[in-house]
């Protein structure tokens, strides 16, 4: 068996035609949607992930500005730049870029954020009707993959899901999506006992632990959907050879920059016994970005009651 490839960026750019016609739509009404982000400090990988956020966002006509700020950032400065921005009528949504720098604290200044703009959908007040059944804002990741698993027609009522991680952002409301969608779940995590046969159980196994290649074929039952949440860098010429035996793509990669992607399944082994995977890059990454765009024009319209 070779499992056929779940082409996240495919389904990501649908999603984006969608949004940038319900943006035209808000412009005709004189309504252009809003996104405020906020990075604190100095981290690459942060920044190029607010770079490629702001880019997509302008690209279906979201107005996009980044707040880059320092790492010496103190709470009280961070605090009020959240609260101009929370009473700011003309911003519709609000995106603090995690991970802060120490000593900052990420669940306190998310708590911050007026639940009506919290396009990534992690304030407690959104986690709490997620949990309920009826979602507001979902997590971006966890919505795009599962716009993924519908429009590859994936079937979950009554089938079998493993969530592996438990992580605020994907892991917990990832699984809260499934319950809804009447799959039975278990969530792994590091303590979970014998994690390669608990794994095998799951009809869908989602990963997303942020290990390299931790999820081998032995973790994965014959004909399951494999979506690989994970983006790792990986800078080790003997993995990578591994992992992509042959793969000169990768190799030239390793080359050129010093490192490859590679998510938390091995995909080269995994793909021989699953139905579908992701892949890494291209996959669920995309689908994260239109989600939030996704996300942002809803909350342009829930504001001015248009939707």
């Amino acid at each position: 068996m070779t499992g056929r490839i779940l082409d996240g960026a495919a389904v990501a750019a649908r999603l984006r035609a969608a949004v940038a016609q319900e943006v035209a739509q808000l412009a005709s009404q004189g309504v252009v949607p809003r996104l405020e982000v906020v990075l604190v400090g100095d981290d690459p990988a942060s920044r190029v992930y607010v770079g490629a956020k702001g880019k997509a966002a302008q690209e279906v006509g979201i107005r996009a500005a980044t707040h880059a700020l320092p790492a010496a950032t103190t709470a009280t400065q961070l605090r009020h730049l959240l609260e101009e921005l929370n009473g700011d009528k003309d911003v519709d949504g609000i995106l603090l870029q995690l991970p802060l720098p120490a000593p900052l604290d990420s669940r306190t200044f998310l708590d911050l954020i007026d639940p009506s703009k919290d396009v990534d959908g992690f304030h407690p007040f959104n986690v709490g009707l997620l949990h309920q059944g009826r979602p507001s804002f979902v997590p971006c990741t966890p919505a795009g993959i599962m716009a993924l698993l519908d429009a590859e027609g994936v079937t979950l009522a009554g089938r079998r899901a493993v969530v592996l991680g438990r992580s605020e952002i994907v892991g917990k409301p990832m699984a809260a999506l499934l319950l809804a969608r009447h799959a039975t779940v278990t969530v792994c995590h590091s303590r979970t006992a014998d994690l390669a046969a608990v794994c095998r159980e799951a009809d869908v196994l989602v990963a997303a632990v942020g290990k390299p290649a931790l999820v081998g074929a032995d973790f994965v039952k014959p004909g399951a959907v494999v979506v690989d949440v994970g983006v790792n860098r990986v800078d080790d010429p003997a993995l990578v050879a591994r992992l992509f035996p042959g793969d000169q793509d990768r190799q030239g990669q390793l080359a050129k920059r010093g490192y490859t992607l590679v998510g938390d399944v091995d995909f080269t082994a995994v793909r021989k016994v699953a139905q579908a995977i992701t892949p890494v890059p291209g996959g669920v990454g995309p689908l994260t970005i239109a989600g939030l765009l996704r996300n942002t024009v809803r909350a342009a319209q829930r504001r001015r009651g248009l939707g």
